[in-house]
């Protein structure tokens, strides 16, 4: 992972945490729009590590969930 995609990836990692403790969605949209006032690069990776990382939590979410149901048979 080079430099702009860590930066990206530990940023949507803290906000999202925010947006679970918060229970408001529109924090995501708050962080895009400053970090893309200044580097629009920036804003680009945040967003594309925001939903590479919800993507992954439905995956594990699913995946427990077939295992939970299959396991209980």
């Amino acid at each position: 992972m080079d430099f702009l995609e860590q930066v990206a990836d530990d940023l949507a990692k803290d906000v999202l945490k925010v947006v679970e403790a918060l229970d408001d969605e529109e924090i995501i949209m708050q962080i895009n729009k400053t970090i893309t006032a200044s580097s629009a690069t920036l804003g680009e990776a945040y967003m594309t590590a925001v939903r590479v990382r919800r993507a992954e939590g439905r995956a594990r979410q699913s995946l427990k969930q077939i295992a939970e149901s299959r396991l209980s048979k």
